[in-house]
């Protein structure tokens, strides 16, 4: 599974305008109801929100990939978003995010779903790629380190 056969360069906002994790978790489902990605946007969020109440999805170094499974889509979608200034996630290890991808899949789509979330863990365990990330300021910059990060994989 490559990355970029899910992400759109359109489903990118940088900068978010949160300034805390509910905030950027809403402005990122907002993004993809606002490009047609969802079926129900309420539904999205909250199974995105009800799954961060169970644990963090702040990984560490920056990195947050909140996710959720329901049925306000059809699809398997993503979105990626860099908060103005870092927020706090209350990562595993104690650092704010920088980096976020948001991920929903109907629940029917746990394997693509898991496969997505791997990718996207392994792609961001590059150190060169994670900085290029948190330095690019377009979307279509972010989108292209991506497609040329998955080419090295």
């Amino acid at each position: 599974m490559r990355l970029t056969e899910i992400l759109k360069p359109v489903n990118i906002k940088v900068p978010l305008t949160a300034k805390t994790k509910v905030e950027a978790i809403t402005e990122m489902v907002e993004l993809l109801n606002a490009n047609g990605e969802l079926t129900d946007a309420k539904k999205v969020l909250d199974a995105v929100l009800d799954r961060e109440a169970t644990r963090t999805t702040g990984i560490g170094k920056g990195l947050a990939i909140p996710h959720g499974k329901c049925a306000g889509t059809n699809h398997l979608v993503m979105a990626i978003g860099k908060p103005a200034q870092p927020i706090d996630f209350q990562a595993i290890d104690g650092r704010p995010v920088t980096i976020l991808w948001l991920l929903t899949s109907p629940p029917e789509m746990t394997s693509p779903h898991i496969q997505a979330l791997a990718r996207i863990s392994r792609l961001m365990t590059v150190d060169a790629f994670r900085l290029a990330m948190n330095n690019a300021t377009t979307p279509d910059e972010m989108f292209n380190l991506v497609v040329e990060q998955e080419k090295l994989m």
